[in-house]
This record gives C-alpha cells, structure tokens and sequence, in this order.
C-alpha cells in the first residue's frame, strides 16, 4: 500500500533534510531508521529538501508499506513514539500509486519569519533576529516584484544541478504578524537557497544598499547585486498543495 505521510520537525535541531551518507544528523536519516525499526525499508520521496536549520509545518513522503502496517492509526502512534520530540507525524493517508510527492505538487507556500529587536538565545533557532525597524510599506512593494513567471537565475545558490530555473511565484506577501514580519511565498517550486537569496536581498532594499531597480535588474538576469543569503532559521516550509 502507497502512502503520504505529512509532518512537522524543528529544522534547528538537524542537518537539512536529505539522506546524508555520511550519517549527519538529518531528517530523514531519521525517518529512515525509525521506518527500518518497524519493518518499512522502502525507500521514499519528499516533496522537497530543506537545507540544514529550515524548519517545517507540513511536509510531505510517500513511501510504500509492507502489508502488516494496514493500521495507519497505529502506525501514525508507533512513529511518533519513536519521532518525537523534533518529528511530529500529522496525517497518513492511502494513495493512488501514481502518486509521487514531489512530482505531483502544484504549489508549495514557504514563509520566512522576523523579529526586530534585540537577540534572544531561545527564539534564534526559530527566526532571524533583526536590528532594523522594517519599513514594511517598503517591503510590500519589493515582495511583490517576484510575482509572476521569471528565470530565477539570479535567485539561486551556485552550484545547482536543476534542468530549469523557471519557476512562477503565485503570491508573494510581507505583513506584520504581533511582534513579528512575515515574509510568504507561494509558487509552483523553489530553486536551492532562492528564498533565503529574496528574502536577505528585500532587507539589503531595507537598508537602502540597494533599490528596486536592482531587484529588477536582478529579476530579469542585466545585473547581479547580490548573492547574500538570509540565515535559515526563519524559513518555514508551510503547505503542500496537491
């Protein structure tokens, strides 16, 4: 039976999500053997990776289950028996066999989050610390400059192996949320470290480095200003859609 597990984890307390061959402490070097604990050794597909400190609500794996593990109730206790406290099984549900988790997603909503103000040692694994006062009226109108289907090139970390680096962003948002400002990004996909690059490039508009020209220019491949990329402790990976 093919199944989709959605999950939460604290991404500060692992080294990315990919399997690491090494035995680095990642998320799914601990699917992996929590799975293999219970007699599941079918290897599985996510709908993305995360890189190390990325945090997320609602991740998704299909994998296929051997024919003892039919209680799905149970099988959702069992795991997080052995998951918890930083993974946090939410769902598991029978799916079609075609059903694959990357390939199959329309849309993928990542937020990034913000805390102006100064540091504090327990809220910094799980949001950026920021000694700015944001202009936010600025923010929304940089943010809303990605909308749209663009080469984002420009936007992703060197040393990438993707076909393409088309992708189209749906909705981009910056608001305040109590003491916090959120940045959201919804699109069909996400090349490696492209939010971390938008994000750090809006706070270099921020402080007026650099212009929305620049993010223009950048969009649109004339120029490159920068390559910076936000720390990864803010970035949430959100919701699936599917």
């Amino acid at each position: 039976m093919k199944v989709m597990m959605t999950f939460s984890y604290d991404g500060s307390k692992f080294r990315g999500f990919q399997i690491q061959r090494d035995g680095q402490n990642s998320v799914a070097n601990n699917l992996k053997r929590v799975f293999q604990r219970l007699g599941i050794y079918s290897d599985f597909n996510a709908s993305g990776r995360t890189d190390s400190f990325v945090h997320a609500l609602n991740q998704v794996i299909d994998i296929d289950l051997p024919p003892y593990w039919s209680d799905l109730v149970r099988l959702k206790t069992t795991l997080n028996r052995h998951l918890h406290p930083h993974i946090h099984i939410k769902k598991i549900s029978e799916v079609d066999e075609s059903f694959h988790a990357r390939y199959s997603a329309k849309k993928r909503h990542y937020r990034y989050i913000i805390k102006e103000g100064e540091f504090c040692v327990f809220g910094s694994p799980y949001y950026l610390f920021y000694n700015h006062i944001i202009d936010i009226e600025l923010m929304r109108r940089a943010v809303k400059l990605f909308e749209g289907r663009h080469d984002f090139k420009g936007f992703m970390k060197q040393g990438s192996d993707t076909k393409s680096t088309l992708r189209e962003i749906f909705k981009a948002r910056a608001y305040r949320y109590g003491d916090f400002v959120v940045f959201s990004f919804i699109a069909d996909g996400f090349l490696r470290s492209q939010i971390r690059m938008m994000v750090a490039f809006l706070l270099m508009i921020n402080e007026g480095k650099i212009d929305l020209d620049d993010l223009l220019d950048q969009i649109n491949l004339r120029r490159i200003s920068s390559r910076v990329l936000a720390e990864p402790n803010g970035l949430y990976l959100t919701r699936i859609w599917y």
